[in-house]
């Protein structure tokens, strides 16, 4: 494993000897336009493993994308190679159907401490909901950043992370499926504590979320990808493309929907991915939200 093949994979070439916010933010960028979060193994009979040398393989050498715990375990250990102080964290994703936090903690994030604060990176969220710089781990403050407002609160050791959205503008309002909006303008999205964890704590989510059916990995099939301006999310057979601050406080979103034939090569156009065994696209409604 190489880190400059990492920073190939990502198109940095932008300095990386002092482990600065410039530097962990540039290549942060670089990292969630570059590596889609997807989920797409599961839905080709393909098994996700959490090994570090098979995460590699996948998304720097098969220029594969990965979800949390492999995006962010991925860079963790290159932000490690570069003298940052890193900690793996783990969160409790929040449930807009159920209106519920879950009560497993499944998604893997990281914090990062320079110069005595701490930032919380996370590479494997996808859509809309994907930070696109270090947030600082500070209760209450809004954090303004291109895809919208981000904020952390924390009551009694639980750090809680939302977001305000601005409004979206559909120019086809008779797409079918336009349940896969998020409709609320504020949204939580998950919670989490200081406690370290290491990717072993993951191991059994890992494996349950590739199979059981109450989760939306096994419901639908989505590759996201952030862009200069916004993202473009590929759910199912259903295309969306997002462009932020399209007009003043809203954001433009465009569907198209697929055929069949059209969906690997749609991946390898807009998502640069390959896959080398059979996608079964699956879209089940009500279960993941843009």
């Amino acid at each position: 494993m190489n880190v400059e093949e990492y920073f190939t994979r990502t198109g940095y070439k932008g300095p990386h000897e002092k482990p600065d916010l410039e530097t962990l933010t540039a290549i942060f960028q670089h990292h969630i336009r570059a590596i889609p979060f997807e989920n797409l193994s599961i839905h080709c009979g393909e098994t996700i493993t959490l090994d570090l040398d098979q995460v590699y393989n996948k998304i720097v050498k098969k220029k594969r994308g990965g979800w949390c715990m492999e995006n962010n375990q991925l860079l963790s250990w290159v932000l490690k190679k570069l003298g940052y102080n890193t900690t793996i964290l783990g969160a409790n994703v929040y449930n807009a159907q159920q209106n519920v936090y879950a009560t497993q903690m499944t998604h893997l994030i990281i914090k990062v401490i320079i110069d005595g604060i701490a930032y919380i990176v996370d590479a494997g969220f996808g859509v809309s909901y994907q930070m696109w710089q270090p947030m600082e781990l500070v209760s209450g403050k809004d954090q303004p950043q291109t895809p919208g407002i981000f904020r952390f609160t924390e009551e009694n050791g639980i750090w809680y992370y939302e977001k305000i959205r601005r409004k979206q503008y559909i120019p086809n309002q008779s797409f079918s499926n336009l349940d896969l909006l998020e409709k609320r303008e504020h949204r939580k999205i998950y919670l989490f504590s200081l406690e370290p964890r290491t990717v072993e704590d993951f191991r059994f989510q890992c494996s349950y979320l590739q199979t059981s059916p109450e989760f939306w990995f096994t419901k639908k099939s989505v590759c996201t990808l952030q862009t200069t301006d916004g993202f473009r999310a590929l759910i199912g057979w259903t295309l969306s493309e997002t462009k932020y601050n399209y007009k003043e406080n809203m954001d433009l979103v465009e569907f198209t929907t697929l055929k069949d034939e059209e969906v690997e090569k749609t991946l390898k156009e807009k998502f640069g991915i390959i896959l080398e065994n059979k996608l079964v696209p699956i879209n089940i409604k009500g279960a993941c939200t843009l």
